[in-house]
């Protein structure tokens, strides 16, 4: 009789067969199933050859393939899929099983399939897992979340398969219930967009305002990898640069400016919105992405509008260093921005979220790897009721420090009309959150004057709502006092 296999996956793409290949490294024996049978034939007799892998041909073969309690792992795309692949296994299996989706899923989806799931007696885990084709073979960031019974069953297979820092530690951990595996693994793309847009904006003013070549920009890229910006995303940025097409000529240039997404930043943006959480670089980002994608529209408006032609005069190597202040103290805005968003959602969904535990679950195998993570984990260790990244006492200093440089490269792009909406939503931010007093108090008399909507006063209890009558020809009558 053939030997049961571990866990059972669903979905031979690129990082479905990079898993499979992970753990079966790490000795166990698993089971693949694919709606395409033919890429399981592929994959057997490829890269899966002569390997402790079973390939099968339909659901119920991958089933009855599985060690009890069974774990089938689905790597496939998010939505309808998922559903319908979540109903045709629930009539295979018993209660106590596990089902586990691995995809970029939206989290209240998750939310909504752990209840369906646990109502047929099968756990269910929702599992954020990055780090792309060389992350999951080599060993990815994974956050799960959902039915917490389930944890004891896979945690020795995601742990073994993780990415591990450099005391050993798994760059996985429980997350929380239903949806916040995948929720954080949202954020964490959020948090991806941010970088990357960050890091556009440097090579805009360094190959735009500079006049920097693809080399040169190869140099200072190598250089912030060994400082503070050290992380995968200045690391890959750094070979990008040095990357020459077949005649020679940096490939970089050559691809067009005309940027994709899938949706992760656009719910980390809508999730932020709904929850009034001030999340403005991840959605500049994402609203970044949105305008390169209208390139026709913009090569017509350039033969059209004008605006400053870049010229810089001053010590290029002393604004280089100002781009990297720059960059650095976005960048603590942009997680503060998001860890924000975390706090507020484990609040609204009853979530016990490791703020400190989630940074090191993204210290390795993941897209926004970085040294910068470690000190997010020692923030959160010192203060676990940390309110905002900015008033940790390393963070607080490291941004005045970079103050000066930031608020120099901000004023520097806007004269010489070079977008970098990332960093000056960062800075607007940053300025913002440390006002005492903000405009708002004239934005609620105009809501007031025109919507009746109340106003609270300085010299009032909070609590206290007022409305005047600032024409004469209103009355009393107020509107009812809400927040959506």
């Amino acid at each position: 009789m053939q030997k049961l296999s571990d866990i059972g996956l669903i979905g031979l793409a690129v990082m479905g067969e990079n898993l499979v290949l992970n753990m079966e490294s790490k000795g166990y024996r698993v089971s693949v199933y694919n709606r395409s049978t033919e890429k399981v034939d592929n994959f057997i007799n490829a890269r899966g050859k002569d390997k402790n892998i079973q390939g099968t041909y339909s659901l119920e073969e991958l089933v009855a393939s599985l060690e009890r309690p069974r774990k089938v792992m689905m790597m496939i795309k998010a939505g309808g899929a998922v559903d319908a692949t979540i109903d045709a296994l629930l009539p295979l299996l018993e209660p106590g099983d596990i089902i586990i989706d691995g995809g970029n899923t939206h989290y209240p989806d998750t939310d909504r399939r752990v209840k369906i799931v646990e109502g047929k007696g099968v756990h269910y885990i929702g599992a954020g897992v990055s780090g792309g084709e060389e992350g999951a073979l080599l060993g990815p960031s994974i956050m799960p979340g959902g039915s917490k019974a389930a944890w004891p069953a896979v945690k020795p297979i995601f742990q073994s398969i993780a990415a591990k820092v450099e005391d050993g530690s798994p760059c996985c951990d429980w997350v929380g219930e239903n949806g916040a595996g995948h929720f954080v693994k949202m954020v964490h793309n959020g948090i991806e967009y941010g970088d990357m847009q960050l890091i556009t904006e440097a090579y805009h003013i360094m190959k735009d305002l500079l006049g920097l070549s693809a080399d040169e920009m190869h140099e200072v890229f190598k250089e912030w990898n060994e400082q503070e910006l050290d992380s995968y995303l200045i690391e890959i940025t750094r070979d990008i640069m040095a990357f020459k097409d077949e005649d020679g000529e940096p490939l970089v240039e050559k691809i067009l400016d005309k940027a994709g997404q899938k949706g992760t930043g656009k719910w980390t943006g809508i999730t932020a919105l709904d929850l009034g959480v001030p999340l403005t670089l991840i959605g500049e980002a994402v609203f970044s992405r949105c305008l390169s994608s209208i390139k026709d529209e913009r090569v017509e408006a350039s033969a059209v509008l004008s605006g400053p032609a870049p010229k810089f005069e001053g010590n290029k190597q002393e604004f280089i260093k100002a781009i990297k202040d720059a960059l650095y103290a976005s960048k603590v805005v942009s997680y503060a921005q998001g860890y924000a968003l975390m706090r507020a959602a484990a609040e609204e969904n009853n979530w016990n979220l490791n703020y400190g535990g989630i940074a090191l679950m993204w210290r390795g195998g993941c897209i926004i790897r970085s040294g910068f993570l470690g000190k997010i984990k020692e923030a959160y260790d010192n203060q676990p009721g940390l309110t905002n990244l900015l008033l940790d006492p390393y963070f607080k200093d490291a941004v005045e420090k970079a103050q000066s440089g930031w608020r120099k490269v901000v004023a520097t792009a806007v004269m010489n009309g070079i977008p970098t909406p990332a960093f000056a939503t960062a800075l607007s931010y940053f300025d913002g959150y440390r006002s005492e007093r903000l405009p708002a108090n004239l934005l609620q008399a105009q809501r007031d004057y025109f919507g009746a909507h109340t106003y609270e006063r300085v010299d009032k209890p909070r609590g206290e709502f007022f409305h005047t009558n600032w024409t004469g020809r209103g009355g009393d009558t107020a509107s009812t006092t809400y927040n959506v």
